[in-house]
């Protein structure tokens, strides 16, 4: 076979060589163009890198630089623990003045950032309301936390907010709507930035320039001030504010006292970075004034260990000293004594004389009990009228019965307060380490069992801790759990108790009264479980229960027969009262008119406008209203003028043996005669004998209630009791003996 050559293949510089005239190999002329080629696309690269590297160094700049500018504080509100409004400044009004209409005492910020969400205040929520609100809530509650707001007008609101030791909240406004712009245009001149701003030498002897801004805040003469050094600012500290290879980027912010020209001291935060000036190394320095921030700080950490209003630690710091005693106390022989002063009277200073007055009284308090110490022992305000003392030292239990001896002389004592001389007593209760406990939160917890114990079995001495008070104790927390669970399974049931007509002896109606029946105690007595329920707020639960129970018992009973049902103040301060009750007659059907309501002059000693206002939206309902216990409050009168009652009743402790009490039958018969003049309905309670029912009615009274007539029954016997006491009625008979 003949031999097949492979073709070579055709390169570049064969083609030229076969161009008539040109040589077979390049030129040394086209090698050097194609090096200077490469040379310049390399310096190109270079180039690049370095702008893409300035490009970075200068968005860090920004980020430092809007660091430093969001610590400037300006608005601030304080919020108790529920997140409702305790206090503002006009600042903080005139950055939301939006909502500024919103703000009152006691509203809540969610409802106010809500309103804000449907007004469009926030165009950050717009399409997704319900997150945003959920999330903007959730932020409240990370401590130190710091998030931006933008507003409908285009402001921007940097937010800070702190929690407090009772679970309230702090809260820091800063407009920074102007740096937010400034960011955007950082590279601004350095004479028209409103930052005070200083370049110097790298060894601080020499200020090279300053801007307008910081020639302002320091208060010199241009000339004067580029005559001074660094370290001639700075008050304190000869160290310069940077340190270290500054290597062209921007330092941490550092903080320094300075001195204006005037001598006044001022805190700065410095950021510096370094760059070159007049062709020689240099520091530019940007000074944040944060004097009334770190005074604002100040009386924040002040106010997150001390009492507001008397300025005395609170519970929080309280703990920090009782362990640094308790510490000491481990290493000697000594004891520490904790006293819990509480005192006796204070409620009355407050509904008599008003809650300035009572402001007043318990700083007066602090102040003598104060003065009464030694200069180790310590002293925290509890409570609304609660004080705890640390006695230090202490090597045997006189030691404590002496100092409590000296506080209670020294509360007996009356206070001159706004020209009313007020005399108030005080009841202590004494825990001693080690033995009643070695840390803070258990002697302050048997402390305060032992001044439970003096206020309920002495009042106006002291008493110290004993076992048996923390079993008491136990009980109680137990008798608590077993009602909650007691509510959540609808055990609890209403019996109720006849309301007489004395002169015909026709029952008018029943007042619902509350039973607990339990399978191991029996029936359980109110008196034993209504006070844990106002305590602990269950009485909310209770009372919308037997709200609920009594309208659809009553509705089985004849139309002319009322049902009476006791109302306490606290389910006027839950704001639903008169939704509750409009739901309960809709649910049982039963008419407005057959349903009364019973309320005590304590609720009136509120003196709110939302009670009287939803005491009126009862009444308009149909509802009848009436006052329970009257006579037993302060100024019962006064009431009868702040809302037209229905039915007064007369309490039972002025019908108890009225019979043979003269000045009981001159007061039944001065309440007779004020509720024929009010055309009101008087109803006398705890009726239990004949002379007692003898004398209401011949002193004119129109009800009765007590066990004369019939002890509280549950549903299942009062349909028999109405259809067998109207039919004695019908053969000539006394109403209460069918009862």
């Amino acid at each position: 076979m003949p031999t097949v050559r492979p073709k070579k293949k055709k390169t570049k510089h064969a083609a030229i060589a076969r161009l008539p005239g040109r040589p077979v190999k390049p030129t040394p002329k086209l090698a050097g163009v194609r090096r200077r080629i490469d040379s310049e696309i390399g310096e190109l690269v270079r180039k690049r890198a370095e702008a893409e590297a300035a490009i970075a160094e200068a968005r860090k700049s920004h980020e430092r630089l809007r660091e430093a500018i969001d610590h400037l504080p300006q608005g601030i509100v304080f919020l108790d623990a529920e997140g409702r409004y305790i206090l503002w400044n006009k600042k903080y009004a005139e950055i939301y003045n939006r909502s500024a209409d919103l703000f009152q005492p006691g509203a809540r910020l969610a409802d106010t950032i809500r309103i804000g969400v449907e007004r469009g205040d926030y165009p950050e929520a717009k399409g997704r309301e319900e997150e945003w609100i959920a999330g903007r809530l959730a932020k409240m509650h990370q401590p130190g936390a710091r998030h931006e707001q933008t507003l409908a007008d285009g402001r921007v609101v940097l937010i800070e907010e702190r929690l407090t030791s009772d679970g309230g909240v702090i809260g820091l406004r800063v407009d920074i709507t102007e740096l937010k712009q400034r960011e955007a245009s950082f590279r601004l001149l350095f004479d028209s930035n409103p930052v005070p701003m200083i370049v110097c030498s790298l060894d601080g002897e020499r200020i090279l320039g300053a801007n307008d801004a910081a020639i302002e805040h320091y208060g010199y003469s241009r000339a004067d001030f580029e005559k001074l050094t660094i370290r001639a600012l700075q008050a304190f500290d000869s160290q310069l504010p940077w340190t270290g290879d500054l290597s062209g980027d921007e330092q941490a912010a550092r903080t320094w006292k300075h001195v204006r020209a005037d001598g006044g001291l001022i805190d700065l935060a410095i950021y510096s970075r370094q760059l070159v000036h007049g062709g020689q190394p240099a520091v530019l320095l940007a000074l944040m004034d944060i004097t009334e921030r770190k005074r604002a700080e100040a009386r924040l950490a002040f106010m997150a260990q001390h009492d507001g209003l008397t300025g005395l630690p609170n519970r929080n710091l309280l703990r920090q000293q009782m362990d640094d005693m308790l510490q000491h106390t481990r290493r000697s022989s000594e004891k520490l004594a904790v006293l819990v002063l509480g005192l006796d009277n204070f409620k009355a200073v407050n509904d008599t004389l008003g809650h300035a007055v009572g402001d007043m009284l318990l700083r007066a308090v602090a102040k003598r009990l104060r003065s009464t110490l030694r200069e180790e022992d310590a002293i925290a305000r509890l409570n609304s009228d609660e004080f705890a003392i640390l006695q230090g030292g202490v090597t045997r239990p006189e030691d404590a019965t002496l100092l409590a001896r000296r506080l209670l002389e020294a509360i007996a004592d009356p206070f001159l307060l706004d020209d009313h001389s007020v005399v108030v007593g005080a009841s202590i209760g004494i825990a001693l380490s080690p033995g009643d406990g070695d840390d803070s939160d258990k002697l302050l917890k048997n402390a305060d069992l032992a001044l439970s114990r003096a206020k309920n079995d002495f009042r106006g001495t002291f008493s110290f801790f004993e076992a048996e008070m923390d079993a008491r104790a136990q009980g109680r927390r137990k008798l608590e759990t077993d009602l909650r669970d007691a509510i959540s399974k609808g055990v609890l049931q209403p019996h109720y108790q006849p309301l007489v007509d004395l002169a015909t002896g026709r029952i008018t109606g029943f007042e619902a009264l509350v039973r607990w029946p339990d399978p191991e105690r029996g029936m359980i007595s109110p008196a034993e479980f209504i006070p844990v329920a106002e305590e602990t707020g269950l009485i909310n639960a209770i009372g919308g229960l037997m709200l609920r129970r009594a309208c659809k018992d009553a509705a089985q009973w004849p139309d002319d027969v009322r049902v009476a049902v006791n109302l306490s103040p606290l389910q006027f301060r839950t704001g639903n009262l008169l939704a509750l009750v409009m739901d309960a007659l809709k649910q049982s059907g039963l008419a407005p008119r057959r349903l009364e309501l019973e309320i005590t002059e304590t609720l009136l000693l509120e003196k709110s406008s939302q009670v009287l206002a939803t005491l009126h939206a009862l009444r308009a309902l149909g509802v009848r209203i009436s006052m329970d216990d009257f006579g037993t409050g302060y100024s019962s009168l006064s009431y009868l003028r702040s809302f037209p009652f229905d039915k007064i009743k007369i309490d039972r402790s002025f019908v108890q043996e009225v019979d043979a009490n003269r000045d009981a039958q001159a007061i039944i018969r001065s309440i007779v005669s004020l509720g024929k003049g009010l055309g009101v309905t008087i109803t006398a309670e705890g009726v239990e004998t004949e002379a007692e029912l003898s004398c209401l009615r011949a002193e004119g009274c129109h009800e009765g209630q007590g066990f004369l007539f019939s002890r509280a029954r549950p549903q299942g016997e009062i349909v028999a009791l109405l259809q067998a006491q109207r039919g004695l009625i019908a053969a000539g008979g006394k109403a209460h003996e069918a009862a």
